[in-house]
């Protein structure tokens, strides 16, 4: 049977997924956190819930990919290495280079390298990683799978900032969103669970984690999303700002006495949002909790959170001229009854009827009543599966 690793890669760690093929098991998962770091954590779990872990020093990306592998060997999950026919990577930024997930080379990783200054965090040490396992398993198909290529459906109007057009000409300044592979996901099992072609629905997919997007998905497509040139944009998130007048920044600066722009960036991706205003958490459970103690920050940090959401949901439902379908994923919106509830309640005006009742609990499944006119659902986004899926499609592992 064919194995499939599926690579979440950060900017000094990397999830990861082993998937038998054809039946898309997951036969083990894990993590190698602070690679490059002091205390360097290894995991691995197996398919039955038997758990190993290490503390001791990864130095670089190619150290943590052998010890994935040696692991993999060592616990009797793998025989060869030969076993595995393909690696698929999460890469965030394609830029308007890749259109589509793709299979990475020696020729094309290095623009993988050069599209490193829209994500320098995370592009970088992806691109290091495909590099590993080019060097380690020589041969094996690498699939780098874009964050970024599912929203190149949008139209111009959706995508330009309203500055020099010759900024986009020149330095391809423009939105690019994220996401996209959650949203592709959800989108294609809303329209599999509902038995409906994805093509005639209109849907918004709200991907509330730590970080946060809402992307409206028109005729299958992208059509418009909240993310933009950056994580930064959009809705408030966990530690990031969302959207802000530039000319805060510029104040906050003066008045502050920051001098360097990348201080002031680091603040609105790291200092802001859910943290940022209630003092409190960047955790939503933990600012519920201290609402219902009576912190009044953190109920103004809930309700600019619910605040934003509805606000870029309400636009799109304008921009796409209704809408079909709603769904709920990632951390918050897959186990956050209380936000989805009020969301919920306030599209009542478009004829959206929650079922409070079905809400209440956490899952897969609708969560508004049969004649309600917008369907709402949760749906747990799976990243890893649909990166060995487009391994298997490039690679055609399936012939």
């Amino acid at each position: 049977m064919k194995k499939i690793l599926a690579i979440n890669s950060g900017s000094s760690s990397f999830k990861y997924k082993l998937f038998s093929y054809p039946d898309e098991k997951v036969i083990a998962s894990g993590m190698a956190d602070r690679v490059g770091l002091d205390n360097s954590v290894f995991s691995l779990e197996l398919a039955d819930g038997t758990k190993f872990e290490e503390e001791k020093d990864i130095p670089t990306q190619e150290q943590a990919v052998q010890k994935l592998l040696d692991w993999l060997k060592q616990h009797n999950v793998i025989e060869d290495f030969s076993e595995i026919a393909g690696v698929g990577h999460r890469v965030v930024a394609g830029g308007e280079e890749f259109k589509d997930s793709a299979l990475i080379d020696e020729h094309n990783i290095q623009k993988l390298y050069d599209l490193s200054e829209y994500a320098p965090l995370h592009n970088i040490p992806e691109a290091d990683g495909i590099r590993a396992f080019m060097k380690i398993l020589p041969g094996v198909p690498e699939v780098a799978v874009f964050d970024s290529s599912f929203h190149q459906t949008l139209d111009p109007v959706q995508y330009l900032y309203s500055v020099s057009y010759d900024y986009y000409e020149k330095y391809r300044a423009r939105k690019y969103g994220a996401h996209g592979t959650s949203v592709r996901y959800v989108t294609q099992r809303a329209a599999k669970l509902l038995n409906k072609p994805l093509e005639d629905m209109k849907m918004i997919v709200c991907h509330l984690g730590s970080g946060a997007s809402i992307t409206a998905v028109k005729d299958g497509k992208s059509f418009d999303t909240s993310m933009g040139f950056s994580p930064v944009a959009g809705l408030t998130m966990s530690t990031r700002s969302g959207d802000i007048d530039p000319s805060v920044i510029q104040y906050i600066m003066m008045k502050s006495g920051i001098s360097d722009f990348d201080d002031a960036i680091d603040i609105l991706n790291h200092k802001s949002g859910l943290l940022g205003i209630s003092g409190v958490s960047p955790d939503m459970r933990d600012i519920i909790a201290a609402e219902e103690k009576g912190n009044k920050r953190a109920k103004l940090a809930r309700e600019i959170f619910i605040n934003r959401l509805v606000r870029y949901i309400g636009s799109y439902f304008m921009e796409m001229g209704g809408l079909d379908v709603i769904v709920f994923t990632a951390g918050i919106g897959e186990h956050n009854s209380a936000i989805r509830q009020a969301v919920m309640d306030q599209m009542r005006i478009i004829g959206l009827i929650p079922d409070e009742q079905a809400n209440s609990t956490n899952g897969e499944k609708i969560i508004t009543k049969p004649d309600s006119k917008v369907i709402g659902m949760i749906i747990p986004t799976d990243e890893e599966l649909m990166i060995e899926r487009d391994v298997v499609r490039l690679a055609h592992l399936d012939k």
